[in-house]
């Protein structure tokens, strides 16, 4: 066995393993908090926080502990029956974000899907779009998702190249224009799908006010306003959800990764009552969505976001680390970008994949997207210590460029 190698354990992954991603070269072992351990032991601080999916942390005490216990009674039953946890967090979900309803999946993916669909139903049950005429407005450098129809309407080439014939139904806009937005609308039009930040693109921040006007636009047309705030909800921006900033309170809310809080995969739609409310037995559906095991770790995990009041340390532990960025001088930066602790750094140069490699060497594991920016996006645990130290190695990698 290649458990106890590292080189082996890599080389097993090449050899029967798909190349569909480009990790760094480290084999990680376990994790606490802010930081994760390779197989030789050397701490690493994870700046990545698998995309947004450990807001709480690495293997959180008390969401291990309610993985476990669950583990020992339930773990499945499908939804061809009741259980006793589905209820509760269904009606936390929908009491924290103010919406009526709720259904749970289990990838983001699969939550941004699950809105693709409501959004067309109602279009046609509510608005009276003709059948097979309805169409949602997306923006441009968006990342919903790896489906084929969600690929079918990026604008990412390497997302999108070989995938198609793309599914018909989608028109893009530029983000960050709400004018442009309310143009493209047509009576045919039954929604919006929008991140409240694109973080894949490279933590793109719309103008102010933005969402605020989108969600007026879209209430005067008689149109859906989805927010996937996948990686931008449960406190990654220093609100429990991002739409919280400007007050613009979406029809459609895909919620994802920390709801899990990175043990078991989990994922949301919350909408209002006359949207979900248009499912019927038979129209949808998931096997594993909404489980025992997965409703128990979605309620720990959600009790951890509140009780250690992780958004407002975002807002506080991701101003402070945006202002070290900004502090930062070398003639190949660009800026610094970010929202919470949703941060990230560009080059005018495509250095990012080598700018992470060195950071790794110093102890920092971080991503880079698109080649010339490097998301800095730790649990939000993290505190101004370790903040200072993680500067102190940025400083110091980029004097190496």
């Amino acid at each position: 066995m290649a458990r106890g190698n590292p080189e082996k354990c890599v080389a097993l992954e090449r050899k029967y393993g798909a190349r569909n991603y480009h990790p760094l070269p480290v084999v990680l072992k376990r994790g606490r908090g802010p930081y994760v351990y390779d197989a030789k032991g050397r701490r690493y601080m994870d700046m990545l926080s698998a995309y947004s999916a450990l807001n709480q942390g690495h293997n959180h005490p008390k969401i291990v502990a309610a993985a476990k216990a669950q583990l020992g009674k339930l773990a499945l039953v499908s939804r061809a029956f009741h259980h006793p946890l589905m209820g509760p967090l269904l009606e936390r979900l929908c009491r924290m974000s103010g919406l009526q309803k709720c259904i749970l999946m289990n990838s983001g993916a699969e939550g941004v899907e699950t809105a693709i669909k409501a959004m067309r139903l109602w279009g046609y049950r509510k608005k009276g779009i003709a059948e097979n005429k309805a169409e949602i407005i997306v923006a441009r450098n968006n990342f919903h998702g790896r489906t084929t129809t969600i690929v079918g309407f990026s604008s990412d080439p390497l997302s999108r190249g070989g995938f198609g014939p793309r599914t018909p139904g989608f028109k893009a806009v530029p983000f960050g224009d709400a004018a442009a937005l309310k143009r493209a609308i047509t009576p045919n039009t039954c929604g919006f799908l929008v991140e409240p930040v694109q973080g894949e693109a490279g933590i793109f921040i719309p103008p102010a006010g933005y969402l605020r006007e989108v969600r007026r636009v879209t209430r005067a047309r008689n149109v859906l306003l989805c927010l996937d705030e996948i990686q931008t909800g449960l406190g990654r921006t220093g609100r429990m959800f991002c739409f919280e900033h400007e007050g613009a309170r979406p029809d459609l809310l895909v919620l994802g990764k920390a709801l899990s809080g990175g043990l078991y995969p989990v994922s949301a739609v919350l909408s209002r009552k006359d949207v979900l409310g248009l499912f019927t037995p038979g129209t949808h559906g998931s096997t594993f969505g909404g489980n025992p095991l997965a409703c128990a770790v979605a309620m720990a995990a959600l009790d951890v976001l509140i009780r250690e009041n992780l958004p407002r340390r975002a807002q506080e532990m991701g101003a402070y680390f945006y202002q070290g960025l900004c502090e930062l001088y070398h003639p190949k930066i660009k800026e610094a970008r970010g929202i919470g602790l949703l941060l990230g750094l560009e080059f005018t140069e495509p250095i990012g994949r080598k700018f992470c490699e060195a950071l790794m060497r110093r102890g920092i594991l971080a991503k880079d997207t698109h080649e010339f920016t490097v998301r800095f996006a730790p649990p939000l645990v993290v505190t101004k210590p370790q903040i200072d130290w993680a500067l102190g190695q940025i400083r110091e990698t980029l004097a190496e460029f």
